[in-house]
């Protein structure tokens, strides 16, 4: 089986259409293999992705955040060099690596240190989402608070 069917999912789902493209285009293409990274959870709500980016430099990478997809992409400015390179071993090509972001996730920030590019990756849930308590009134405590507010419109 090559290939999913998601319709189905559509006539009784409503609001799903990002996550059946999100399945649709992980099923369709290869994934790049470099540069090399790793995703780990530091926290409940804290996560961080790791890349290996050898010979760049800051500058050189470009990290954007879209419709919950981070893209971080690299081009390595060439530098005139005095010597000649024998053999390169150091992958210093182009990329462009795209992660998918659940709702509410927020980039907290970026780091390049010792060849390796840290992203930090926070849940942030607003508190108009978070569960809330709702309070239950005694009825009898209700109907009191009513007559005496028409006792004092009277």
């Amino acid at each position: 089986m090559t290939g999913f069917d998601f319709a189905p999912l559509f006539r009784t789902a409503i609001g799903f259409d990002r996550l059946a493209r999100l399945a649709e285009g992980v099923a369709a293409t290869e994934a790049p293999t470099y540069p090399p990274y790793n995703i780990e959870k530091l926290g409940e709500d804290s996560y961080r992705i790791t890349m290996a980016v050898a010979g760049f430099r800051p500058e050189d990478i470009e990290l954007v955040v879209k419709d919950n997809t981070l893209v971080v992409s690299g081009r390595v400015t060439a530098e005139p060099s005095q010597a000649e390179t024998l053999y390169r071993g150091i992958a210093g090509r182009a990329f462009e690596r795209r992660f998918a972001l659940a709702d509410h996730i927020v980039v907290e920030g970026a780091e390049l240190q010792n060849g390796l590019l840290h992203v930090g990756l926070k849940r942030v849930v607003p508190e108009a989402l978070k569960p809330r308590r709702i309070p239950i009134a005694a009825a009898g405590a209700r109907i009191a608070n009513d007559a005496s507010a028409e006792a004092r419109a009277a």
